[in-house]
């Protein structure tokens, strides 16, 4: 692994920085209490292409590769998760799946208007009884006499449903074989059939709106089935390794953002007459910090990498992934809640962003697959036990 960043990498890094800190983070706070969406800078970001990073220039996007992603990813996770948790899906999900899979009708349609910041993606494969065992999903899909598809069914969680314009959707098109009766569809939202339910009220993350959606005799025209029929299981699990390294990437952020507060921090407050940053104990925290810290964010590179090498070399990437995401969201829930703990009672208060980190930091550790399943892939792939 080459260590060095390209001067593309570097420009795009410096690019999401300083949109990061005059436009994002000044109304964070503000965004996350009200649980507001935050179109305005969605909009800005395609422009600045942000929302479309691996998107090649002829779909609209940025033409950049995993390692530039990642780390756009973290300077806007550093000032706003619920900003990058939008961005991520937009990247990782959405755009990723159609690109891999797509045709060119549907990546010139479907792509082009997400990756430039003209509508928003979502990524549906969630459902209120199956969140971890994807493969028992519920909603189903069929022929009609036209050859198209109608949809029924429910989805769950959708990171940017009540505002998304076209959704990739995993149904049931085989009942009863399981994973292998699965297919992806794209989804127009303003077609008859589809509905957006109530916002959820989230612990964390609070500006990225999420909600259960439904499909009621939906038709989604032939031409948008995505990949092959029964195909859908094998998309939905590849579209995560790459998700997976987006949400590693948010959850650095957050860490970062958390961590470099507490340095601040630790420098200026005084106990005893002497800055808390001379304690032991703190030090200890701090140092920990800094580790877990560096170890995320070089698993994270790592699993980039290791996508950009299997893109052009063949070959997978999903153990790496994995770890990143494993490593770095646990590294996130441990670096925000030291950071609380050692801001002490201004870490509790919501006048400061500790505590904002500290609930964003939480749900690293669910979607995208959770600790417990990464684990599980982790395991199987260096056992070769199922």
């Amino acid at each position: 692994m080459d260590f060095r960043f390209t001067d593309d990498q570097l420009s795009l890094q410096s690019i999401a920085r300083d949109f990061a800190q005059k436009r994002i983070a000044p109304v964070a706070a503000e965004l996350d209490a009200k649980g507001e969406f935050p179109l305005d800078n969605i909009r800005e970001m395609g422009q600045l292409g942000l929302m479309g990073i691996e998107v090649p220039h002829e779909y609209g996007g940025a033409g950049m590769d995993p390692v530039g992603y990642v780390l756009a990813m973290i300077e806007i996770a550093a000032a706003d998760a619920a900003t990058s948790t939008i961005m991520s899906v937009n990247n990782s999900l959405f755009c990723n799946g159609i690109l891999k899979h797509g045709t060119e009708e549907q990546k010139q349609k479907y792509v082009r208007a997400i990756a430039q910041g003209e509508a928003i993606g979502a990524y549906a494969l969630t459902e209120p009884q199956s969140g971890s065992d994807a493969s028992a999903m519920h909603t189903r899909a069929s022929k009609n006499a036209d050859g198209n598809w109608v949809i029924n069914g429910k989805k769950s969680w959708i990171t940017s449903g009540p505002v998304a314009r076209y959704i990739v959707l995993f149904a049931i098109t085989t009942p009863g074989i399981g994973a292998k009766g699965v297919s992806a569809f794209i989804i127009d939202t303003q077609r008859p059939g589809f509905h957006a339910g109530k916002t959820e009220p989230k612990l964390g993350i609070r500006a990225s709106a999420t909600c259960e959606i439904e499909f009621n005799d939906y038709v989604c025209p032939k031409e948008d089935l995505l990949g092959e029929e029964g195909k859908g299981f094998s998309i939905a699990m590849g579209v995560l390794d790459a998700g997976r390294i987006g949400i590693a990437s948010q959850a650095v952020g957050i860490a970062r953002a958390a961590y470099e507060a507490t340095l601040q921090w630790s420098r200026d407050r005084k106990a005893f007459g002497h800055p808390i940053g001379t304690f032991q104990m703190t030090q200890a925290k701090i140092a920990d910090m800094k580790c877990k810290l560096d170890a995320a964010t070089l698993l994270t590179l790592r699993a980039a990498w290791a996508k950009g090498e299997a893109e052009k070399n063949g070959g997978r990437f999903g153990t790496e992934a994995s770890v990143a995401k494993l490593v770095a969201s646990e590294a996130a829930m441990w670096i925000s809640h030291q950071a609380v703990q050692i801001h002490g009672g201004m870490g509790y208060s919501k006048e400061m962003p500790l505590e904002r980190y500290f609930r964003d930091a939480k749900i690293t550790e669910i979607y995208e697959g959770t600790s417990e399943i990464q684990r599980l892939v982790i395991a199987r792939a260096e056992t070769g036990l199922r």
